[in-house]
């Protein structure tokens, strides 16, 4: 099975967006009702059988059971006849939220996140439909009609429960073998968006090793650096839009808080960080695809960008957005592309040779590779993408038990289905390529 997610912006009427707040509003009230369950089941088994605790806490049977997500929401479907505001939600809607608190409650156990927070107003942004109408490309309502078919989607929106229809920007369509199987609702600042988890009962392998290998270093000095010597420098996404973040939290600082002012600027501070984001993003894809116009085999360090996150340069390790680069846009648009990806060992990449092999320590203020065995003159991050490649290139042969790395592509039915879900690559990488070398990413973000 092929799963893919797509977002598309939302054009609610008054009455939607009410409809909306209310049940995220809902949403919100079973989350820190059901968080509170769990907590208070959780303090009361810290104190001994014979002692009492100095904190404040309800006293539960030693036989009460922990509250797991089947007997909370058996408990929910008992609560709504308590509380008649409960019935005004789908009850799938508020099922899933407990899923959500389920999966948080999980990770922080295993010790892989935080404990679950409980949420403010406006802090709940997101609810998932999760059972939609079979639906396939967008069609318009009138032919919906008149073929007597089951269709969430049309050509001017798509059919939620309780919402009813509303209106989408389709920015691209929806192609025929997919089925959109469920849907969630966020709020950003710019606006309402819903995300549709789309499946097509296809399975396309995974992309072989062939073509030209290139192996890429990412830093903060140049975001990137490749193997074939292009260097591509680092924006500063959010030094760009600072100075405007900085007034606009001056002056929320002296406005009440919870006024309706506060609100309006709290909604400004959100919209730009909203932009930040999103040009970055546009900024990744794009040199993403341009990366794949030349290459048939990338790699990159597995790293860990956590760490560097909590260094010294962790404010511009953020803003550039390394994780999300390597770990999220660079893997997807790769096998969108035909181009295989590959993360080799990070050890040492930068302490090698890449002609000859020999060890050259040099420290971080250290930005030319000189090396005293070979000769071998070149920057620094330019030699460590080429250890990179040497090193992504043995890990094929290995793995195939020959040379693979002159594979040519074959022109498979993969490939040509590729194309029908996303469109004519070549048309994508020549708008891309334009875009990237021709737009100013600090145009776009005043």
């Amino acid at each position: 099975m092929l799963n893919m997610t797509w977002e598309f912006k939302l054009e609610p009427t008054a009455e939607q967006v009410s409809d909306i707040e209310h049940i995220l509003d809902v949403c919100r009230n079973v989350w820190n009702f059901a968080l509170r369950e769990r907590k208070d089941w959780l303090n009361s088994r810290k104190s001994p059988v014979n002692a009492c605790s100095i904190v404040q806490e309800y006293i539960l049977p030693a036989d009460a059971l922990f509250p797991s997500y089947a007997r909370q929401c058996k408990s929910l479907t008992a609560a709504k006849a308590e509380y008649p505001r409960l019935k005004t939600v789908n009850a799938q809607v508020l099922q899933q939220v407990i899923r959500k608190l389920e999966a948080s409650w999980e990770s922080w156990r295993l010790k892989r996140s935080g404990l679950p927070r409980f949420k403010k107003p406006n802090r709940m942004r997101s609810f998932v439909f999760p059972q939609m109408l079979n639906a396939s490309a967008p069609l318009s309502v009138e032919s919906e009609r008149s073929r007597g078919l089951k269709n969430c989607v049309s050509d001017k929106g798509i059919k939620l429960p309780q919402l009813g229809w509303v209106r989408v920007r389709w920015s691209r369509k929806i192609p025929d073998l997919f089925q959109v199987k469920q849907a969630q609702i966020v709020r950003k600042a710019s606006g309402y968006f819903v995300v549709l988890s789309l499946q097509a009962d296809v399975d396309i392998p995974a992309v072989a090793p062939h073509g030209h290998p290139v192996g890429i270093d990412v830093g903060l000095e140049y975001f990137l650096s490749t193997s074939d010597g292009e260097q591509v420098k680092r924006p500063r996404f959010f030094n760009n839009l600072h100075r405007k973040l900085r007034l606009l939290q001056r002056r929320l600082k002296k406005k009440q808080k919870g006024s309706a002012n506060w609100l309006k600027l709290q909604k400004k501070i959100a919209r730009v960080h909203q932009r930040i984001a999103d040009t970055r993003k546009d900024w990744h894809f794009k040199l993403a695809h341009h990366l794949c116009d030349g290459a048939g085999m990338i790699f990159v360090e597995d790293l860990d960008f956590r760490i560097m996150a909590k260094g010294m340069l962790g404010k511009h390790t953020l803003d550039a957005g390394l994780g999300q680069f390597v770990n999220q846009i660079l893997p997807w648009v790769c096998w969108k592309r035909d181009v295989f990806y590959g993360k080799v060992d990070a050890r040492g990449t930068s302490q090698e040779c890449p002609d000859c092999g020999v060890e050259v320590r040099k420290d971080l203020s250290t930005r030319i590779h000189h090396c005293h065995n070979c000769g071998s003159v070149k920057p620094r991050d330019v030699a460590s993408g080429q250890v990179i490649c040497s090193r992504g290139q043995r890990q094929i042969e290995t793995a195939c038990g020959g040379e693979a790395a002159g594979a040519e592509l074959a022109q498979s039915s993969w490939h040509l289905l590729k194309q029908e879900i996303f469109g004519a690559t070549q048309g994508i990488s020549l708008h891309t390529r334009n875009g990237l070398l021709g737009e100013d990413v600090n145009d776009r973000l005043r």
